[in-house]
């Protein structure tokens, strides 16, 4: 049987060897000796369906955008496994297809390193914003850190660096280790200055407590004096509110000897104001009037006339005189609550036109103003009830606060 007359692309011989055509000649490819000349050629077939399989599939892979590298690594070793493949087809078809190939990897290649650039450019730009992000922290004024809520920052921008070089894409190492170092020097800044901060609020709490603790002694040394001593104990509480914070826990409990020094004095004096409570009696009546007066401008919306009114009613208060000492509290807390409500529309005017608000209510600041606020109410619930005991710890408490905010803020 002729060559061209067995296949197309081969042909096989008496003894069961098939050749493959190359060019004007030919190869033979292997031999197939105990089947027919056409199992011989379909065996030999299948494997070139396999290899034209593989040059279809790495096609496809090609115009998906697989790596660059990965195509053409594929295409040298099937050009190879190619040239001498033991198959029965157009293998130079094939070969014809892989050079193609090799032209599409080279674009490929100049696609993705294009885009791979961009992607690169991307990424310095997103992790430098990371960095900047951390030496805004570290730049902030120590004094004036919010700490717990800089070190949560912190902690999710270190969070994002991760996450963007575990999964983001590659950045050039110089410019990847320069990043990294500024990143390390604003958390080691912040480090540095928060242990400084703490450090420096430890000392002066410390100092804190020796001044209030020598006050408590004082205010104890008063107890002989009875309802005399009170004066004096007065201004120890003038110089407990100048002495500012010890650190709440430590705060609490020496206000509680200091407190209890006071009410020795308190309840001394409070028998001498039994005596005098006849005296005051009619006084208390023209106040109360003045009260009835007053307390129309609970409803006083506008702040120059309520502070106006109010002026007029104190000048009018303070002529009166004395009251009995029982009634003392009673009337006094009333008209506080009206001074109260003009102080909160003036307050009210100072917040809204204020521009650093935001920079005051910072830091040690903030956190006294949330407990003041919180022992107004303790304020008002003890108005409320008419628990005399409670009201008049609560003012201390609320006096000294409001202290300590002040030596804060000056």
């Amino acid at each position: 049987m002729a060559f061209s007359e067995q296949h197309p692309w081969g042909r096989v011989d008496e003894t069961g060897t098939v050749f493959v055509r190359e060019g004007d000649g030919e190869r033979a490819v292997g031999q197939y000796p105990d089947g027919t000349p056409e199992e011989a050629i379909a065996y030999f077939e299948r494997k070139y369906t396999d290899l034209a399989g593989q040059v279809t599939l790495l096609e496809q892979r090609a115009r998906r955008g697989a790596p660059a590298p990965d195509i053409a690594k594929a295409v040298s070793a099937l050009t190879a496994t190619v040239a001498t493949a033991n198959a029965l087809g157009d293998l130079e078809a094939l070969q014809t297809r892989l050079g193609a190939l090799s032209g599409t990897v080279n674009e490929l290649t100049e696609q993705q390193n294009a885009e791979d650039k961009a992607a690169s450019e991307a990424a310095v730009v997103e992790r430098t914003a990371i960095v900047e992000a951390a030496e805004a922290l570290a730049a902030q004024d120590p004094a004036k850190t919010q700490w717990k809520q800089t070190t949560t920052e912190l902690d999710a921008l270190f969070a994002r660096w991760q996450s963007h070089q575990h999964d983001g894409p590659r950045i050039p190492k110089g410019e990847a280790n320069e990043l990294w170092k500024r990143f390390r020097a604003a958390r080691t800044t912040l480090e540095q200055h928060r242990k400084a901060f703490y450090a420096e609020l430890d000392s002066a709490h410390r100092d804190v407590r020796n001044r209030k603790q020598q006050l408590i002694e004082q205010a104890e040394a008063l107890a002989p004096r009875g309802g005399d001593g009170v004066p004096a104990y007065r201004q120890l509480l003038d110089d407990w509110k100048r002495a500012g914070r010890a650190g709440k826990k430590q705060d609490d409990a020496l206000w509680e000897r200091f407190k209890a020094a006071g009410d020795v004095l308190y309840s001394a004096k409070a028998e001498i104001a039994a005596e005098e409570n006849a005296e005051y009696s009619a006084n208390l009546e023209l106040k109360l009037a003045v009260l009835v007066d007053a307390e129309k401008l609970l409803a006083e919306k506008n702040v120059d006339k309520a502070r106006t009114a109010l002026a007029g009613v104190q000048r009018r208060w303070d002529e009166i005189g004395k009251v009995p000492r029982d009634q003392v509290r009673v009337v006094e807390d009333r008209l506080r609550k009206v001074e109260t409500h003009v102080r909160s529309l003036e307050d009210d005017r100072w917040v809204r036109e204020d521009p650093e608000k935001k920079a005051r209510s910072e830091g040690l600041a903030g956190q006294l103003e949330d407990a003041i606020a919180k022992l107004q109410d303790d304020l008002d619930a003890a108005k409320k009830q008419g628990d005399a005991r409670a009201i008049a710890e609560a003012e201390e408490a609320l006096a000294a606060r409001k202290a300590w905010l002040k030596a804060i803020a000056g």
